[in-house]
């Protein structure tokens, strides 16, 4: 059963000045969720400067959302810019869409890799990811589904280990499960299904 719940915005300011605060972005395909609640995003049609361009989840198949974007009222105000999904330790971490690896290192301690996403305008969307210990270095072109590198031990700011998945075009922060495709969102299990014709054993 999926499920839309509103959390309290908790203050989550940003690391340095690579992800410093923007205004709240237009997205339409704003996702809220708890702690072991589904998500169900508003479709990313509803945001024309975000394309679904994406073709797989940073982590996992369908990873757990842990905790949803909450677009802050004001540029410093309370909020959560990004998304948090279920990852373990030692976790790859993949590119959701083509792109060239923009940053690749660490700030404040944790490590950080960033994608600049092929033909999404200009300035280009960025997708973040951390804590994360990358596996290529700045400049990189990847592919989609490209291993970009592992979820870090600690370095969290979640409850449980996850990779915090943020989007942003120049200094405004969107949602990034806005560029998932609606297939990719709801997409449930592979179910083998008879074969017409074909006896079973």
């Amino acid at each position: 059963m999926v499920v839309a719940l509103t959390v309290a915005a908790l203050l989550a300011p940003p690391a340095s000045r690579l992800f410093a605060a923007g205004s709240p972005g237009s997205s339409g395909a704003v996702v809220r969720a708890v702690a072991g609640a589904a998500v169900e995003p508003r479709s990313a049609a509803d945001d024309d400067t975000v394309p679904a361009v994406g073709r797989t989840w940073p982590v996992g198949v369908r990873p757990h959302v842990l905790r949803g974007w909450e677009p802050p009222a004001t540029v410093y105000g309370p909020g959560h810019r990004g998304v948090d999904l279920a990852a373990a330790p030692g976790t790859p971490v993949r590119a959701v869409a083509d792109g060239r690896v923009s940053f690749a290192g660490r700030v404040a301690g944790k490590g950080v890799v960033s994608v600049e996403l092929t033909g999404t305008g200009d300035p280009p969307l960025r997708t973040t990811y951390e804590p994360v210990r990358a596996s290529v270095p700045r400049g990189t072109e990847v592919s989609a589904g490209e291993v970009i590198g592992t979820v870090e031990a600690g370095g969290s700011h979640c409850t449980a280990p996850c990779v915090h998945w943020g989007l942003l075009r120049g200094e405004t922060y969107l949602d990034p499960l806005s560029l998932l495709p609606e297939w990719l969102l709801h997409r449930g299990p592979s179910r083998l299904l008879p074969v017409l014709g074909v006896p079973l054993p």
